[in-house]
């Protein structure tokens, strides 16, 4: 019994001492085909995410972006702001067709500066 018992303490002491991070939960870039605009001129971009996945959605307009914001949240999934420059849209599960989003980001460009909505229509598979 008292074997049994040192036994199972050790199982859950193993259990909540160490931390393993899966590689496939963490969520990589979105596979994109996006026109981006200087800062001031509005752009449009294509994802493909999976069902139920999640991707990030980089803001990749050259210069500094100083402040960004979700402008249309999507219908069939999750936007989530990370950061000023970084988005995760997450697809709903069991969910295949499209889907868009927009973010609005201002900021100073080389050459110009100001705001752009960027429209992302999502394809889930």
């Amino acid at each position: 019994m008292r074997l049994s018992m040192v036994v199972a303490l050790a199982l859950i002491v193993g259990a909540t001492g160490s931390r393993f991070v899966s590689p496939a939960l963490a969520a990589s870039d979105c596979p994109k085909l996006v026109e981006l605009a200087d800062f001031g001129e509005n752009s449009t971009g294509d994802i493909s995410v999976g069902s139920g996945q999640r991707c990030l959605f980089p803001i990749t307009i050259r210069g500094t972006v100083s402040s960004s914001d979700i402008f249309q949240k999507p219908s069939h999934g999750k936007l989530k702001k990370l950061n000023v420059t970084t988005y995760e849209y997450r697809a709903k599960a069991r969910y295949k067709g499209s889907d868009t989003f927009a973010i609005k980001a201002t900021g100073q460009g080389p050459t110009t500066s100001g705001t752009s909505v960027i429209t992302v229509h999502a394809t889930i598979k």
